[in-house]
């Protein structure tokens, strides 16, 4: 079964929600929606990725058609992967129903 859209899944740290959308849009994403959350990661995780875990998050969910979800995925990591102060993860779901969106022009 092939799927039309796929939902983008992104979460960072509190802050870098904007520039997980700039270069989503710049791949031709148009809007998302952000919500705020709190990671639970342990301080061993903190240990073993050698990493400072700050427990607000944002959680960012993009709507897109699946032919551009693998470009977003990667412009996403470029900009705020979990290398950069953003320490952003993200992650695709395919979507099977969407109502609600204007066609693409």
């Amino acid at each position: 079964m092939r799927f039309e859209y796929e939902m983008i899944v992104c979460i960072v740290n509190t802050g870098f929600s904007e520039a997980v959308m700039d270069a989503a849009k710049e791949i031709g994403a148009r809007g998302g929606t952000v919500i705020s959350a709190r990671g639970t990661a342990a301080k061993e995780a903190e240990r073993i990725f050698q990493i400072t875990i700050q427990p607000e998050k944002e959680i960012v969910i993009i709507l897109v058609p699946a032919k551009i979800r693998d470009d977003i995925l990667h412009a996403v990591y470029r900009s705020v992967g979990l290398n950069t102060p953003g320490q952003g993860i993200a992650f695709s779901l395919p979507v099977d129903g969407v109502v609600g969106l204007a066609q693409e022009k």
